[in-house]
């Protein structure tokens, strides 16, 4: 068994996810689900049924008559809407729980995971013309091997970080020289055992990966550069970390900087919007 195995079997444990949450991001997958099977789980979390109806019924979605059904409630936010919101509030508690040190901190790494969800989504529906549902996902979940990190191997995690310079070595070269392995990995891990989209693991796998081949409008591409912007208006993972992108998607932003210089202009109210959509409030962030 590998290191990134070994430390995703203890994390699941530990059972730090809701099992309801695991079992709903299973089923999306499973193109032979039903209706009835969703009501059937998401009734068993009266949280998440609360959740379900406060967010179908919110401005976001404006709706003329209230919605108080789970079945008709999921029809109206769509089965990849209600995936992210899932993994969304799976991951808010363990994201605000733990590590808060001036070299690691959990509500940073929720704020960088919410921004670039938000950024990479803006990119994907502005710049491609795509459907953005999977890489806001892949957005959330792209450092949540650093948490599984931080839960299972926290000491050797802390020394990766510590031991990290910027503008040295990238910090999965770090975690590899602690931990025995590194947060893109244990993520990929995470999204695959969650039975998620395999371009949402891959672009998990490599949103650290310096490419001289790579197409800007895959969800790799997307994510390297949502990570780029963000992490120039301060929306870091860790408090001096510093990124690179690969030579392609350098000249690609290049090439259409004025609509990246409105993109970034228009970030901060898009995180707003996300806000009341998935609650990112100061005290999570």
């Amino acid at each position: 068994m590998s290191t990134a195995d070994e430390l995703l079997r203890k994390f699941n444990n530990v059972k730090t996810i809701p099992h309801v949450a695991i079992q709903l991001t299973r089923l999306i997958s499973d193109p032979d689900s039903s209706m009835r099977d969703f009501e059937s789980i998401i009734k068993m979390d009266p949280t998440l049924v609360l959740r379900l109806l406060k967010v179908v019924n919110s401005t976001y979605y404006g709706l003329r008559k209230k919605v108080d059904s789970i079945s008709r409630a999921v029809v109206i936010i769509g089965t990849n809407n209600l995936r992210n919101m899932i993994a969304t509030e799976a991951l808010k508690d363990i994201f605000k729980a733990g590590s808060e040190e001036a070299c690691f901190s959990r509500n940073r790494l929720w704020l960088h995971s919410a921004a670039v969800a938000v950024c990479g989504q803006m990119i994907a529906e502005r710049i491609f013309s795509q459907n953005a549902e999977d890489v806001f996902l892949c957005g959330i979940l792209h450092d949540i091997g650093m948490i599984v990190e931080d839960q299972t191997a926290n000491t050797d995690f802390m020394a990766a970080v510590n031991a990290y310079t910027p503008g040295g070595e990238p910090i999965t070269a770090f975690e590899t020289a602690y931990v025995g392995t590194d947060h893109c990995m244990v993520g990929h891990l995470v999204a695959r055992d969650w039975k998620l989209p395999p371009e949402v693991q891959e672009g998990i796998k490599n949103h650290h990966g310096l490419f001289e081949e790579i197409t800007p409008s895959s969800m790799t591409g997307i994510i390297q550069m949502a990570e780029y912007l963000t992490a120039k208006m301060d929306f870091k993972a860790l408090p001096d970390m510093q990124l690179r992108l690969s030579p392609p998607l350098v000249a690609h932003m290049r090439e259409n900087i004025d609509e990246y210089k409105v993109l970034v202009k228009d970030l901060p109210t898009a995180m707003s919007s996300a806000k009341e959509l998935y609650e990112m409030s100061e005290e999570s962030a």
